[in-house]
Parts: C-alpha cells; structure tokens; sequence
C-alpha cells in the first residue's frame, strides 16, 4: 500500500530538524563527536535550571497530577497575567491565558482558529520558521517583511507598509529576534502597533526571550503599546529556565477583545482538543516567575552566555570573508557570508559542506525564510572552548572553501 502525505502539508517546510540534521545524526550513528550549533536546547550544553524551579518539577513529578483545565492550573494562570501586568500590558487577568506544551503549540492553534484559505499574515524575513509553517499548514499565505542587517535586524516598516493586502490579517513580531539576536527599540514597535491600527490587524507577539538579554537592552512587550488592539503574546520558561523538554509556555490575550468573541471560541475548541498542557510544567511556570533574578547570571560580564557571545562575535568578525551584527538578546548570531568571495550558490551545501568536513551542525539562512544564499545562524550556548574550537575550525575550513 503506498500513502502519500496529505496536500495541506506538501508546501510545509521547517529544515531545523531537517536534513542536514539527519545528516549529522548519520555521522553521529557512525561515530562521529558532532557539534550541534543548530537548536536553542540550554540543557543539551551543561545549562542547569534555578534550584527553585528544579524543586518544583521535583515535588510535582513524584505526584500523581491529574488533568489541568484546558487553559491551565488557576494559580499558573494568576503568576503568568501578574508577570505581563507587571510589564505594562493593562488588563490582563487569569482569564486571558493559556497555557501550552511550548509557544510552538499554542502558535498552531492561534494561526489554525484564526486563518481561511488565502489569509495572509506578514511575517519577519529572517524569521524562526515555525511561524511560516504555521501559517500555511493552517491554510494561510505567510507574507515575509524584511528586517534589515544595517539597521541591526530591525523591520523596515515600508517594506511591511507595502506588503500590506485586503487579505492580510495579521502581523507577527519576534522580539528579541530569533535568529538575529535583535531587541527592537520602543520606536520601531510603536510604528508596527501603528501599522496594525490604521489597517485593523491582529499583532502576534513572540516574546520568548524576553529575559535573556545583554547590556543595556531593553524589552518593550508590544502589549504594551497596544492597549487598543487584539494582541496575543506568546512566552514561556524554556529558554530562560532551561527546561525545554517540560514544554512549558503561554499565550496572553489582551488589548480590544469585544469584536473577538467567536475566534476565542475557536481556540477553545482547539485548546480543548489536547485536553491541557504539562501540568508539572505549569508548576515549573508558578516557581519561575517567581526567581526571575536566577537566570540574569549568565547575562552579565564573566557570565557563561555573556562571554560566549563575546567570544562568538569577535572570532566570528575576525574571520576573513564573514561579519556579524552582535546579538543584543537571546541565543543566537546570524552571520553574514561574502558569497562571492567563496563562490557560494546554496547556503545549504555551505551549512552541509563544513558538516562532513569539521563536523559542526549550523542552521543554513534558508531555513529561516531568508531569501539570499549569504547567512547562517549559530547557537552560542556551548562552553568558551568548545565554541573557541568551533571558530578554530570555521576559520580553517573557510581558509580553502569554494563552491
């Protein structure tokens, strides 16, 4: 019997767990000690999470824990709307949360209740590709908006103000950036509230690196520039706890919510489908919110993330023939490749090329919806020598690389 896939994913593509990864995991079978620069996994590289936190997924998995609500345990609920209160979204109360097994989940389920076929729903150009595959899995057209290296990865506004149609129902904002490490200034997220207002768009705001940020940057939520507008935020404690595997995030509903009752009722019967998220990762949420200062050590000067993008960024800039803009938040430098100088046509080749050759896994451009062959992201999570190796051999495999 042979069963093909069905149509409505024939054009879905997510390549971080792709083929290249299936490569490296061959190598892998064989053998071969491969550095995995490719997800944003703290536990993968030695990251341990917050005593409190771990006391709690302690206490809670010796449990016998029955089902949640469907949006999630009262008191998750309660701690997640006090946080985004806390940051200046007005109005939020338990009631306007869900829970999720991960930001990815409740993603789905938002683009799935809210997009008809043909629906078009700009999204940032790099972008973390779930977005993009969200989008057209539910029936949607994603329409990529262009964010600006030279402008250290900030939207170019005119170019979303073009890309706007009749059909465009919302616009989705990563912020801090994956994968470009941007945090976007107050200005330039009050011009996207702008944009969202004058055409009455839903604002989708992926804010899951909200507290892993470097020097003096700050994070603005959306929110909390649009107190007029149907806003959902999306966040959660996978990064900055390091508990990615309990699959623990949250979406928040806020803003004007009275012309959206009957896409509410929709994500309920989809969030009703999955009966609830991880209920002992929704106590992990409650003792999280509750230690945001535990995480800050590795943001700051001889912390581990603080001097592992140090080190990425200026070897990475030492390099002949590559840059890269510095992150200003989350895990992640997306740099730049002089394509003429090696002769390169597909990003991907370049990305699968330095694999076999120096066994180290990189996220080619591509599988962030950028349209050029010139950039690759890197995670910069691994310990100072370990990322110093990698750079040794990015360094020696560029010395003599041509497509």
């Amino acid at each position: 019997m042979h069963i093909e896939k069905s149509d409505k994913i024939k054009n879905v593509r997510y390549e971080l767990r792709g083929r290249i990864s299936d490569q490296a995991d061959a190598l892998i079978a064989q053998g071969v000690d491969v550095i995995r620069l490719n997800i944003g996994n703290p536990g993968a590289f030695g990251f341990e999470t917050t005593p409190s936190v771990q006391q709690s997924l302690t206490t809670h998995a010796a449990a016998c824990v029955p089902y949640s609500s469907t949006k999630g345990l009262p008191q998750a609920r309660e701690a997640i709307a006090q946080y985004h209160r806390n940051l200046g979204v007005p109005n939020v109360c338990e009631e306007d949360i869900y829970t999720g097994n991960g930001v990815s989940e409740l993603i789905q389920i938002t683009l799935q209740a809210m997009l008809n076929h043909g629906d078009e729903v700009l999204v940032p150009s790099p972008d973390y590709p779930l977005w993009t595959a969200a989008t057209t899995l539910a029936g949607g057209t994603p329409v990529h908006y262009i964010c600006e290296e030279a402008a250290g990865w900030c939207p170019d506004i005119a170019d979303m103000r073009a890309k706007i149609t009749p059909r465009t129902r919302a616009i989705v904002v990563i912020n801090p950036n994956n994968p470009t490490g941007a945090v976007y200034t107050k200005d330039v997220l009050e011009q996207i509230a702008q944009l969202a207002r004058e055409h009455k768009l839903v604002l989708l705001a992926d804010e899951i690196y909200d507290r892993l940020l470097f020097d003096d940057a700050v994070h603005v939520p959306l929110a909390s520039l649009a107190p007029d507008l149907f806003c959902v935020t999306f966040n959660g404690i996978s990064k900055s706890h390091q508990v990615c595997g309990y699959r623990a995030g949250w979406m928040v509903i806020s803003g004007e919510k009275s012309g959206a009752q009957d896409y509410m009722a929709g994500v309920n019967t989809l969030a009703s489908l999955r009966l609830c998220s991880n209920v002992t990762g929704q106590y992990a949420i409650v003792a999280a919110l509750d230690d945001l200062e535990g995480p800050n050590v590795n943001l700051r000067p001889g912390g581990r993330l603080y001097e592992q993008r140090e080190l990425v960024h200026r070897e990475l800039n030492a390099i002949p023939g590559l840059s890269a803009v510095k992150s200003a938040g989350a895990l992640y430098m997306f740099p730049k490749i002089d394509t003429a100088r090696f002769n390169i046509t597909s990003d991907e080749q370049f990305v699968l090329d330095f694999l076999r050759e120096k066994h180290v896994l990189l996220s080619h451009g591509a599988g962030f919806n950028w349209a050029k062959p010139d950039h690759f992201r890197l995670v910069f999570l691994p310990p100072v020598d370990q990322l110093a190796q990698v750079m040794t051999r990015l360094r020696d495999f560029l010395a003599s690389y041509s497509q």
